[in-house]
């Protein structure tokens, strides 16, 4: 399948036009004013718990550069309109947050508007934070005003084709696509159900990777009740991040909630292993979340229907016959005889890796998904697991770039796609090519 990045030609001319041609309107009145913050006496606790909340946000992720003190910005986000680079939110007093007010805190996190009165770009993920509930939204603006060491890092300005720059067509997008309100607690659903709703819809902001796009850049859909499109999985950048609801096949219909907090824990489990960005997020946020709060997500994302609205198994597939044959020495498949050279070492003739360090072949949903570029992405640059607590081994699978051709790769991946009982489409060179000239610049 070809690698299609995060929006194309049409749909940049399509945002073009509606951000252009839209007469721009005054945003939605402000929510309703926070509660007020807890007593001094608690100060300590609040901090903490905001540290909690900003690792379950994740927010160092795209807030620190690879050589700079934690959440002094820097960090550069290839978007399809262009490079933005994440700001310094310490607490300096020139170039970061020193200076907010809990309300200006509220409003950049909510509204996506900073103290100044200029506007967020929504690869800051205000859309999800603005279902953020009071109270921890105190508790963050807590920590980042006292428990974050300052940085005195000048913020670095972005590289948006014309028109992205002009941050007054946001006001327009924000009235299509912010919705405010905190999230409000499904009735019929258990406490753990709503915890879990709360944490992947708001802090965790796991649409902002894991749902499509729409041709403005706006999720197509922000939470289950808004569409078929949350968390089917998405391109982001050069990685597809995987379908999360119950489909079959891709999605996490196998998975027990047992095995997503495993994965949410320790970033690797019998069935499967983090990679690429999800192998930052488990080791710098998901690790770090309470058993409680990671059986909440499990519990919700197993909640969710499949996007496809198929409700039962697919028909049996034909018996496995590629074990036998590689063990026999049979390499008569395109794509097999490579399989036996660089593959085969560590995820064996029958597919089924080794348990909790090579992921398997056989059955495996990143496999068997419909777009491929994951999978052509980790044979180029390959992949480590996160190194996490519970599992501090950062086992890695090497690149193969150097060593095999586009053709190579497409064979190889296109015999993995097709054996054991796998049933997804073949891969093209011309698709490897292409990623091939992306990852190598990056």
């Amino acid at each position: 399948m070809q690698p299609k990045f995060r929006f194309g030609l049409a749909g940049r001319l399509g945002a073009v036009l509606m951000m252009v041609l839209v007469i721009p309107m005054a945003a939605n009145s402000s929510p309703e004013p926070a509660a007020a913050p807890v007593s001094a006496d608690s100060g300590q606790q609040q901090m903490e718990q905001g540290a909690y909340l900003a690792r379950a946000g994740d927010c160092a992720a795209c807030h620190s550069a690879p050589d700079g003190q934690p959440f002094s910005g820097g960090l550069p986000l290839a978007t399809p309109f262009g490079v933005i680079h994440s700001t310094n939110i310490t607490p300096d007093l020139v170039h970061g947050i020193g200076q907010y007010t809990f309300e200006d805190f509220d409003r950049a996190m909510r509204e996506g508007v900073a103290r100044d009165g200029h506007r967020l770009y929504p690869a800051m993920p205000y859309t999800a934070f603005a279902k953020v509930s009071a109270s921890d939204m105190h508790a963050l603006f807590a920590y980042f005003s006292k428990g974050v060491k300052p940085a005195p890092t000048e913020n670095r300005d972005n590289d948006l084709r014309w028109p992205f720059g002009m941050r007054s067509l946001l006001t327009v997008w924000d009235l299509f696509f912010l919705d405010r309100g905190e999230y409000v607690a499904k009735p019929g659903q258990s406490v753990q159900w709503n915890r879990g709703a709360y944490l992947v819809q708001g802090l965790g902001h796991c649409g902002a990777c894991h749902t499509p796009r729409g041709i403005a850049g706006q999720e197509e859909a922000y939470d289950e009740s808004k569409g078929k499109s949350y968390l089917v999985g998405a391109l982001t950048d050069t990685w597809f991040a995987a379908d999360l609801t119950a489909d079959f096949g891709t999605g996490l219909r196998g998975w027990t909630k047992d095995e997503l907090v495993d994965y949410l824990k320790t970033g690797r489990t019998a069935r499967s292993a983090a990679f690429g960005a999800m192998a930052q997020v488990v080791g710098a946020s998901t690790q770090h979340l309470r058993d409680e709060d990671r059986t909440a997500i499990a519990e919700y994302l197993k909640s969710l229907p499949p996007a496809s609205g198929v409700t039962v198994p697919p028909t049996a597939v034909a018996a496995d016959t590629t074990t036998a044959a590689l063990r026999a020495g049979s390499v008569g498949a395109r794509g097999a005889q490579l399989y036996l050279d660089n593959c085969n070492a560590c995820h064996h003739a029958d597919g089924a890796g080794a348990l909790r360090t090579f992921p398997p072949l056989a059955g495996s949903e990143m496999i068997n998904t419909a777009d491929a570029t994951s999978l052509i992405h980790i044979v180029l640059t390959g992949s480590a697991m996160p190194s996490t607590k519970t599992a501090p081994s950062a086992l890695a699978m090497p690149d193969f770039a150097w060593r095999l051709s586009d053709q190579d790769v497409a064979d190889v991946l296109s015999f993995v796609r097709s054996s054991w009982g796998n049933r997804a489409a073949s891969v093209a060179a011309n698709d490897v090519g292409r990623l091939r000239l992306v990852t190598a610049t990056k």
